[in-house]
């Protein structure tokens, strides 16, 4: 009897050696295997256990209507929607356990929508051709992927795509025994942040969530990070969020790829969860550090954080828009949306002295955030910067608020 069962996707047709190696190697490690075909034009050399017909069938299509669509990219559409669609529902009835989906540029495509169909905690995994690579946007990666280059295996087994494939087959299996998926033993709150030399809200705020019976996540807002925050906000996973940094929000106006893609600050309001906003870190732009810097922002000097992000400020009118454009997403919440502006500072290094000190430019943004902070979005001012306990306290005020007349329920 095996323990786990893997699901094993991909187009059969033409990786057929391939993907009958990985479950090879899986059974060989005691485990289980499922097979699912999404091939448009050929078959297997053995049928899988979910053929291509069921998976095109389950995106309300057919074969034929793929393949008469006369284009490989609508075709292959059409199988992601099934695939996606078929592994939700399989997983959901317990099935199987983790996936591993093969692909070059196509079945990458399709393997992005698998994964993301599936919740956070069940292993995924993504042999392909073009692992991490920058073709591939953030925000189609779900918050837990895993992927490994598909190395010298485009055509057929050697010893050098074995390895790769061998490493797949064993990761998902071992990931699958070994995790533990997200609780709903207590509701969750969902916070971000960035490190505590900067941000250190969360020293407070966590523990003292804590004590009152609920789990705090906090994502580190670097791009990632606020993907798996939308990601598990989308889901509906969070009793509440306490969205105190937004230099992702800031990046993406600013054209940075440090973001948390077009949906930053929008899935927690669709999904009916309550939100506490704050502008942590809202007057830096970071960019990657091999970015170029577009023209716009080339009169400033930059930070060179490490060799992976350098930073610099927003100026006066930036900060006005990105305090219009908060506004603008809070606006369109299904559920109570409440800012808190902290008058004295948004992060460590904008105290007087320090290098992002900048008075003017906050004394900009704070106007602009009294103009578009308007009903329904609830709006306080706190006389005291981010990082001091009177900010966590004006934080936890308004929770203690939201759960009293069960705008946020404690389970």
């Amino acid at each position: 009897m095996s323990d786990k069962t893997i699901l094993i996707v991909g187009t059969y047709d033409t990786k057929d050696d391939e993907l009958n190696y990985m479950a090879e190697r899986i059974n060989s490690q005691g485990g289980g295997v499922l097979t699912m075909d999404v091939s448009v034009l050929g078959d297997p050399s053995a049928p899988c256990d979910y053929s291509k017909h069921d998976v095109a069938g389950a995106a309300d299509n057919s074969i034929q209507a793929a393949i008469e669509s006369g284009d490989e990219n609508t075709a292959m559409q059409i199988m992601a929607r099934g695939a996606s669609t078929l592994a939700a529902r399989l997983f959901a009835d317990g099935n199987f356990d983790g996936v591993v989906i093969l692909g070059g540029t196509m079945g990458t495509d399709l393997a992005l929508d698998v994964c993301q169909a599936l919740p956070m905690g069940v292993p995924k995994y993504v042999v392909s051709t073009v692992s991490f690579s920058p073709i591939i946007p953030p925000e189609r990666l779900s918050a837990d992927i895993q992927m490994i280059l598909w190395a010298g295996g485009l055509y057929g087994l050697n010893s050098v795509c074995k390895a790769s494939l061998s490493q797949a087959a064993g990761a998902v299996l071992g990931a699958a025994r070994a995790v533990e998926p997200p609780s709903d033993d207590r509701p969750i709150v969902g916070m971000t942040s960035l490190g505590s030399s900067c941000l250190k809200y969360m020293k407070l705020l966590k523990p003292a969530l804590e004590q009152r019976g609920f789990e705090v996540a906090i994502f580190h807002a670097t791009g990632m990070g606020g993907m798996a925050y939308e990601s598990l906000a989308a889901q509906g996973k969070f009793c509440c969020v306490m969205d105190f940094a937004l230099p992702e929000l800031g990046n993406l106006l600013a054209g940075s790829v440090i973001n948390g893609g077009s949906q930053r600050m929008l899935n927690a309001g669709r999904a009916g969860i309550p939100q506490i906003i704050a502008p942590g870190c809202f007057d830096l732009i970071d960019f990657a550090g091999w970015q170029d810097i577009p023209e716009r922002y080339r009169d400033r000097p930059f930070h060179e954080h490490n060799r992976l992000i350098k930073s610099s400020a927003l100026n006066a009118e930036e900060r006005r828009e990105s305090a219009r454009e908060v506004a603008a997403r809070l606006t369109q919440s299904t559920t109570p949306a409440h800012f808190i502006m902290p008058l004295q500072g948004i992060e460590e290094w904008d105290k007087e002295g320090d290098v992002a000190h900048d008075p003017e430019g906050l004394a900009a943004f704070t106007d602009e955030v009294r103009k578009v902070m308007k009903a329904p979005i609830g709006y306080s001012e706190v006389d005291a910067h981010i990082n001091d306990a009177a900010f966590a306290d004006k934080a936890l005020e308004i929770f203690d608020t939201w759960v009293a007349d069960g705008t946020v329920t404690a389970k």
